[in-house]
């Protein structure tokens, strides 16, 4: 159990083996009958219409081939076509730059600049040098808010007063980390609503702006998502995937929901590599996702 305490799935196992359990006690055997219980067990966990359709496909190729399974094995067929589907939901960058800047993007009430934090205390960690930019000018605390995480993690932190021109803040961040020589940048940005085009032109902007801090800015797109949306966070994700061209995603407050299998529906559905898992408040509660892990905390044994 202790991988299921470091990853903060609780619920979303319980969800998943409690139906399992449920649905296929002991010895009993997998029969058509109960295909469609268990293709809505995990659309109730938010899989999602695609991975669950793909891991419903695996289960039938199984019990065609055996003739019958039972809860055993279809547990263990679940877990090792949820390990492949989250393999190749996309593919990690691997090429770093000096500094490697990120642009941290997402709606309102996501986390962003919590996760920017304990990105900058995780790298930190790493022996890295960081730097926060507070490119949030409209939120009055953002700012210092992401000044306190500075702090509390040892990065540093530039910002401007409230009100100024974002994309202008992040030139000045990418700059300043360019002389101080830091290995990382991470620019916070505004939540925004991924419907308002306006908006989104500016996170256009800013995104742009970073380019002629430093050529190949930003090496990196984060889009920071709420696990608790569930099917919802999808729709963000492919408006923000559009206007910047996303290359990961971080799930923020997955140990607060019991629908995680969301994890598997952006991978698949959307084709974008998960990079973190948030799953607590505390500094070390954001952690590098691993589909191994992930699935083995989900479906492990009891």
């Amino acid at each position: 159990m202790g991988i299921l305490s470091q990853l903060g799935l609780a619920k979303t196992r319980e969800g998943l083996l409690g139906s399992l359990r449920r649905l296929l006690p002991g010895s009993r055997k997998l029969t058509p009958e109960l295909y469609e219980e268990l293709e809505s067990t995990l659309l109730a966990a938010d899989v999602g219409i695609a991975a669950a359709t793909a891991l419903m496909d695996a289960v039938r190729d199984l019990v065609r081939q055996s003739g019958e399974a039972d809860a055993d094995s279809v547990r263990t067929v679940l877990k090792e076509v949820m390990i492949e589907r989250l393999r190749t939901g996309g593919k990690v960058a691997t090429a770093l730059n000096s500094p490697h800047v990120i642009l941290l993007a997402g709606v309102n009430g996501v986390g962003k600049t919590a996760t920017a934090g304990k990105l900058a205390g995780l790298y930190g960690r790493q022996g890295k040098r960081v730097v926060l930019v507070a490119a949030d000018t409209f939120r009055a605390a953002a700012g210092e808010q992401l000044a306190l995480w500075g702090r509390r993690v040892g990065a540093e932190v530039v910002r401007q007063q409230g009100g100024g021109d974002p994309a202008a803040v992040a030139y000045d961040g990418v700059a300043a980390a360019r002389a101080r020589k830091a290995d990382v940048v991470l620019v916070d940005t505004a939540g925004r609503l991924h419907t308002k085009s306006n908006l989104m032109d500016e996170l256009r902007k800013v995104k742009r702006t970073l380019g002629k801090a430093m050529p190949g800015a930003p090496h990196d797109v984060w889009l920071i998502l709420d696990a608790t949306v569930g099917q919802n966070g999808l729709a963000q994700a492919r408006q923000f995937h559009e206007a910047l061209g996303v290359t990961g995603v971080i799930l923020t407050k997955l140990d607060g929901t019991a629908k995680g299998g969301i994890v598997l529906a952006v991978a698949g559905e959307l084709g974008l590599p998960l990079r973190y898992i948030g799953v607590g408040e505390g500094v070390e509660d954001l952690q590098a996702f691993e589909p191994e892990a992930f699935v083995e905390a989900l479906l492990g044994e009891s």
